[in-house]
């Protein structure tokens, strides 16, 4: 009698992305040990991308990659990446021992069964894989009809074929490495290299000299990679690239030459019993340079949470550096010449933090236009003009308001219609529902994806911290304000004050003094803050102290209640009124508030 396993096997419907390269026996018959060390470094390429792109490696079978994506549009963006990424890493290495992949993508059911898959939904993926040329993406018609136009590729119909085990013929795509808008010529990976940021992170020196030390200073390059790469403007140079030309000990300059980037990040690790000395530079690669450097001294109470700590430290500096390099350098250019991408540096530049002048919000939005004339399937441009309506809105200059909450909306979701996982619009969207529709759940989950999708970025916690306050979330500000100081403790005022406007919404008045006491720059806002608190503590001679300096810095001296609020409501929006009762009282009691209405 014949013995079945009772029961179906799970299933689930999936994207399944194949590869594996092409002519491998004859690459190791020509150098094993060689092609074995690359296809390592290669893997590693496989490995990082697959996961920024929320995927999963199901299993490596020798020179094979078995992965699965939750939407096709991972899976073939994924594919693309890892497609650029080494071929930048081919460039200049000899035909006959290029390791180069085939890439098959298909969207099927599959079983689920040991933590692998199986089934027709993979086996098709295998024969697409087959199809596909050496260094390019074949992908099923599934596969085709699931992506659409999300990703701006072109895809060349390759017709039904006959492959093998596969009874009914598969019709097949093959899917062009250059964007659908921009110059044929050109190749995607081209293009983002010679448009946007590209930066290679060299590996850390370890100077101990002690050899147990070396996956420490590894570690600290790795996370540094890893966490640049989710900086959607950002092109990081491959792992194995930037650790390959390490090893021939190339100077700056000509490391950057050879990976084709126009930053190279460089540092150094030096343990001495029980303490780490940290050190990292950005160097522009063109001119040998150095734009940045920092020293970063630690106890190695925890070697990994020092590791992360340095990491995402180091990482929020080179960012803001990074981006502040590129601007400089696009506005000495004339605009005939710039990019889509140097379009969006000048819009931000103009933006002034969210602090510019209704003149340099509306050439902003110029520029952020412009940009969307050059690529119209550009997410940033959308982002900064729906950046532009929000701070119209918020300033009181729209005219009418309702218009510019539409557009805000509009484009913020057009955004992340182009590149859903571009943290930046998920923020700024998030900020469209809580003022323009007061949606606190639906702001509160765009807050969470972004920073899920970028936890690195600065910005992020300081738009929480506020945006938590006002929905009433007052220990989760704290939370975010505290975040944001320990990321960026050069730059805290801002977030110190939004931590101390939360300290008081909560009632902790001691804690507002100790904390707005820190700013090294008191604006009006945290002086107002601060006398509120000294007056809730009934310390009334402090109180008009500050009372005092406030009048001295800001024009309005003292309003009533009517004009505190519609000051504060401006820019804020509370989700409870009773909260905005509670500052209104502070200021009352300090003195700031004039004959009441």
């Amino acid at each position: 009698m014949a013995w079945r396993m009772e029961g179906r096997l799970p299933r689930k419907l999936a994207a399944i992305l194949y590869a594996d390269v092409a002519g491998y026996s004859r690459l190791t018959g020509d150098d094993e040990e060689g092609t074995h060390r690359l296809l390592s470094e290669y893997l590693n390429v496989f490995s990082h991308t697959i996961e920024e792109h929320q995927g999963n490696v199901v299993h490596y079978a020798g020179d094979a990659v078995l992965a699965d994506f939750n939407t096709v549009s991972e899976a073939v963006s994924c594919a693309t990446h890892i497609q650029s990424k080494i071929g930048v890493r081919n460039q200049g290495v000899p035909g006959e021992s290029k390791l180069q992949f085939r890439i098959g993508v298909n969207l099927g059911e599959v079983i689920v069964d040991r933590d692998d898959i199986y089934g027709d939904g993979v086996n098709i993926a295998a024969r697409l894989e087959a199809l596909a040329d050496p260094g390019g993406i074949c992908i099923s018609e599934a596969a085709r009809s699931a992506v659409g136009k999300k990703l701006g590729l072109r895809y060349e119909d390759m017709g039904e074929q006959k492959v093998k085990n596969i009874e009914a013929p598969v019709r097949a795509y093959r899917v062009s490495l250059k964007s659908s808008t921009a110059d044929d010529s050109v190749p995607l990976s081209e293009e983002r290299l010679t448009t946007r940021p590209t930066v290679a992170v060299l590996p850390f020196k370890n100077l101990a000299g002690e050899t147990e030390d070396d996956y420490f200073a590894e570690g600290i390059t790795e996370e540094i990679m890893n966490a640049l790469s989710r900086f959607r403007e950002m092109v990081v140079a491959a792992r194995g690239s930037s650790f390959l030309v390490a090893e021939k000990a190339l100077d700056s300059e000509r490391a950057a030459s050879a990976l084709g980037v126009r930053y190279v990040v460089e540092g150094s690790v030096r343990r001495v019993g029980n303490r780490v000395r940290i050190t990292a530079k950005l160097i522009e690669g063109a001119t040998g340079h150095q734009i940045w450097s920092e020293r970063y001294d630690r106890i190695l109470d925890d070697i990994f949470a020092v590791q992360d700590d340095v990491a995402q430290k180091i990482v929020v500096m080179l960012t803001g550096k990074i981006e502040q390099a590129d601007r400089n350098h696009t506005l000495k250019k004339g605009t005939s010449e710039l990019s889509a991408y140097e379009y969006v540096l000048r819009g931000r530049h103009f933006l002034k933090d969210n602090h510019p002048t209704k003149e340099e919000l509306l050439h902003a939005r110029s520029l952020f236009e412009q940009a969307v004339e050059r690529d119209p399937r550009y997410a940033a441009a959308y982002t900064g003009l729906a950046s532009s309506y929000e701070l119209e809105l918020l300033r009181g200059w729209a005219v009418p308001p309702e218009t510019a909450g539409e557009r805000c909306l509009e484009f913020a979701k057009k955004a992340i219609e182009l590149d859903e996982n571009d943290a930046i619009a998920h923020l700024v969207l998030s900020a469209a529902y809580w003022h323009v529709e007061s949606n606190y759940e639906l702001a509160k989950q765009q807050l969470e994806t972004a920073i899920e999708l970028n936890p690195n970025y600065y910005w992020n916690y300081c738009y929480g911290c506020w945006f938590s306050a006002c929905a009433g979330d007052l220990d989760v500000s704290v939370e975010h304000a505290r975040e944001a100081i320990r990321r960026s403790p050069l730059l805290p005022d801002g977030c110190l004050y939004t931590l101390g406007f939360t300290e008081y919404l909560a009632g902790r008045y001691e804690n507002v003094i100790s904390t707005i006491g820190r700013i090294s720059a008191p604006e009006p806002e945290s002086l107002a803050c601060l006398a509120a608190a000294y007056a809730q503590l009934g310390r009334d001679e402090e109180a008009r102290k500050i009372a005092e300096d406030f009048r001295s810095m800001d024009d309005s001296g003292s309003m009533n209640v009517t004009e505190w609020r519609c000051y504060w409501e401006q820019y804020l929006n509370f989700k409870d009124s009773k909260m905005l009762d509670h500052l209104v009282q502070g200021l009352e009691k300090a003195g700031l508030v004039g004959a009441s209405v």
